[in-house]
């Protein structure tokens, strides 16, 4: 790699890092906190909130290359021709295919890896979140314990109400409603504990009192105990997994038009890193006054008018109104007519022949 190459290279990751840093801090932060919700409430383990948090990193990570990219080479060729850097090159005898070499020497491994993280490890990161949300939620009712608050579990025939929790987990002044075959059973008790049995879950309850009947009727039986066992049902949560965390191998071998539509959107991340990649270069020309973000503005216009015309494509594809191969190619070649427009705009159309001609 020349001198170029490396300052272009190494500007260009850097940038690189620190947007994707920003847009993933942004975007997960807002899903921690219904996840951190889902925590409060006992529907998830807090062990498990943070390898949640850790695949929902990545997850979004995937999600936003391109646009961390598109970001990127624009906010880096912005400084580039702010500071007279590209002048510089020019002068030396350097050229847009210059830029564009330093720019895919990042963006070409960038979206080979895009493709591996895409296609396999984004939907087993999505297959591991839902394996063990439902895992929490089918043994919710220990988590959703918590003193000085009435918890409702087994669909409301079981309703706790515990005043304290010491640092043992051994429950303090236990109120309990159990329904059961139209009887209700209200349950006082001074300790209580959670265990593990054989057949289930139970809540053992120590010194306390019991109190069974019929609703509307007078015949109750009043008890008095040392130890009382409350079962504690485990819930069926049946598992479904979502497409965006079905295995590739199996979409591909589906041939249905929503697995069809899932596939274009899993491509649309490697390739949407080299397309919007093109795009960004020529669009990067400014002039010394217009500042880094001269053409951001236009580069976010571009930017979710590619996003919005993948996802009516997807939808033509999951309609069938499209075949899935002119879903996933049409999209793309328009932007590559773009940014040969951009090209041309900016360097002239008769240079855009000369160069096609020494291709040639």
């Amino acid at each position: 790699m020349n001198l170029i190459n490396k300052m272009i290279t190494r500007d260009l990751v850097r940038t690189l890092s620190a947007v994707l840093s920003v847009l993933v801090v942004i975007i997960v932060s807002r899903k921690f906190i219904r996840v951190l919700d889902q925590v409060i409430e006992g529907q998830i383990a807090s062990d498990t909130l943070l390898i949640i948090l850790g695949l929902k990193i990545l997850i979004a990570s995937v999600t936003f290359l391109p646009a961390a990219t598109f970001m990127a080479v624009l906010m880096v060729l912005g400084r580039m021709y702010r500071d007279h850097e590209m002048t510089a090159i020019y002068s030396a005898g350097g050229g847009v295919w210059t830029i564009y070499r330093a720019i895919f020497l990042v963006l070409l491994p960038l979206s080979f890896a895009a493709t591996v993280l895409s296609l396999n490890v984004a939907p087993w990161a999505e297959r591991q979140i839902e394996a063990r949300t439902n895992h929490d939620k089918e043994s919710a009712d220990l988590r959703g314990l918590v003193a000085g608050k009435f918890s409702e579990y087994s669909q409301g025939d079981l309703v706790f109400y515990v005043e304290s929790i010491d640092e043992q987990k051994q429950l303090h002044h236990i109120f309990v409603q159990h329904r059961q075959n139209n009887a209700v059973a209200i349950i006082n008790a001074e300790f209580g504990r959670v265990v593990n049995l054989t057949d289930g879950q139970y809540m053992i309850l120590k010194n306390g009192e019991r109190v069974q009947g019929r609703p509307g009727e007078l015949n109750y039986v009043i008890e008095h105990f040392d130890d009382y066992a409350v079962r504690l049902d485990t819930k069926v949560v049946p598992l479904v997994i979502a497409k965006q965390a079905t295995p590739f191998s199996e979409l591909w071998k589906s041939g249905t038009s929503v697995d069809a539509a899932e596939i274009q959107r899993r491509f649309a991340v490697p390739l949407g890193i080299l397309l919007l990649g093109f795009i960004a270069i020529p669009l990067a020309e400014l002039s010394p006054r217009s500042g880094i973000y001269g053409n951001m503005l236009v580069g976010f216009l571009i930017y979710f008018s590619y996003g919005n015309v993948l996802s009516i494509s997807q939808s033509w594809v999951l309609k069938q109104t499209i075949p899935a191969w002119l879903g996933l190619t049409s999209v793309n070649l328009l932007f590559v007519f773009i940014g040969i427009f951009l090209l041309a705009k900016f360097y002239g159309w008769q240079w855009l022949l000369q160069e096609r001609s020494k291709l040639k």
